[in-house]
């Protein structure tokens, strides 16, 4: 394999040799896919409403044509929400069937949090004190279990709370009425704090720290060079290849329509989600 080209240089996922190897399914894909445009969808339709007060809160509005078809974007990315979180679980519930059902549960396949993890977590800081090396991670690092959790457990407290804000005289034949008060404070706050830390300690992790600068397209395009996985995936690269797997995860490049796409869609997100978040943290504590 050649040194990546200087149209593919955009993307941390393209550097140095090696064959590609697949990291994410398809199905991983199309769901996170599915995760951007619903979270897009619901902050820029929420945030107005949490902010009235605000200038640029009355231009949102104003953008999507009223509060009422803002309203109806709204619940249009709540059900692509619950349609990838379902999706997810029947996934995972597929899995857990099977003869796989393990690796599901524990081991580096595994999204639950194990004893590595917090070696890893001290290890780190060791790290950022000088004291040590990095950790090495295997598929997942304790960085993506959290923020895998925090998306799940979002979902649900989010989700949960914006039901019984979307069918009130539903739920209001069992429910007492002081619910919904709280329903109402859970869902804006939740999205709130949900809102800063995907547009900021996600942004830099996945996407703006110098290792990944400009870009890691690896989410879209579901593979990455094998110089990339041996420098954030050390274990896992070690693993297949004392498994004799490594062959099977060996891809092509990235089709170069889906490249440029993804990162045209991958830069958009990041300058609007920096964005949002820049008038959020202004209106919040600088006015």
């Amino acid at each position: 394999m050649k040194p990546r080209s200087p149209a593919r240089a955009i993307s941390s996922s393209d550097r140095g040799h090696g064959p590609y190897l697949w990291r994410f399914s398809p199905l991983e894909r199309v769901l996170h896919l599915m995760v951007i445009v619903s979270f897009f969808g619901l902050v820029v339709t929420g945030l107005p409403l949490h902010f009235s007060h605000e200038p640029w809160a009355a231009f949102i509005i104003r953008f999507h044509g009223g509060v009422e078809t803002a309203g109806v974007i709204h619940r249009i990315c709540a059900l692509i929400t619950f349609t990838y979180f379902f999706i997810h679980i029947g996934s995972i519930l597929r899995k857990l069937s099977g003869p796989d059902r393990g690796r599901m549960l524990w081991g580096p396949d595994s999204m639950i949090p194990q004893p590595k993890d917090l070696r890893d977590l001290l290890q780190m800081a060791k790290w950022f004190a000088g004291l040590g090396r990095p950790p090495q991670f295997d598929r997942f690092s304790y960085l993506e279990k959290f923020d895998y959790w925090a998306v799940f457990w979002g979902i649900a407290i989010i989700g949960g709370s914006g039901l019984l804000l979307w069918f009130p005289e539903f739920f209001a034949r069992w429910l007492p009425g002081w619910i919904f008060n709280v329903a109402t404070i859970v869902h804006g706050d939740e999205a709130l704090l949900a809102l800063v830390f995907i547009f900021t300690i996600h942004f830099f992790n996945g996407q703006l720290r110098p290792e990944k600068f400009p870009l890691d397209l690896v989410i879209f395009t579901g593979r990455a060079t094998k110089e990339y996985m041996e420098d954030e995936h050390p274990l896992e690269v070690d693993r297949l290849q004392h498994t004799g797997l490594l062959e099977q995860r060996v891809a092509p490049p990235p089709p170069h329509g889906l490249y440029v796409a993804a990162a045209i869609f991958g830069t958009g997100a990041i300058l609007i989600g920096l964005t949002i978040a820049g008038l959020v943290i202004w209106a919040s504590f600088f006015k």
